[in-house]
């Protein structure tokens, strides 16, 4: 089973995201709207299959990293997202949330060792 499969997005706390993301569309070329951008790119293994990273600021004091206390988020794109989080549980790893599935695919919220939040999301490209 494979597990994660790359990079679905990057999210970070600042003190102002609207004025962070006028920068990075000023100075680094972001297509950026109020929820960040997102990067389209190809599957290696098949050209015609697109995917997308997500990259978005949050304001510095969003509840939505929490229990995490770090400013960053990272989301990892899986292929089963219901098996993945069974393995998961009996491999003891801390499952935030329940799984929740929105038009663009199923989302799941685990801690790090360290506390970090990782959101696991199965797209639905």
């Amino acid at each position: 089973m494979k597990r994660v499969t790359g990079i679905g997005g990057i999210f970070f706390k600042c003190k102002n995201p609207k004025e962070i993301n006028q920068w990075y569309k000023t100075h680094l070329g972001f297509d950026t709207t109020p929820y960040g951008t997102s990067f389209e790119w190809r599957d290696l293994t098949d050209s015609t299959k697109k995917g997308l990273t997500q990259w978005n600021s949050f304001p510095e004091d969003t509840k939505y990293f929490e229990p995490s206390e770090k400013d960053f988020m990272i989301n990892y794109r899986v292929e089963n997202l219901e098996q993945l989080v069974e393995v998961l549980r009996k491999e003891n790893v801390t499952i935030v949330d329940q799984m929740e599935t929105f038009d663009y695919g199923k989302f799941v919220h685990i801690l790090d060792p360290e506390g970090n939040k990782i959101q696991l999301w199965e797209p639905k490209d």
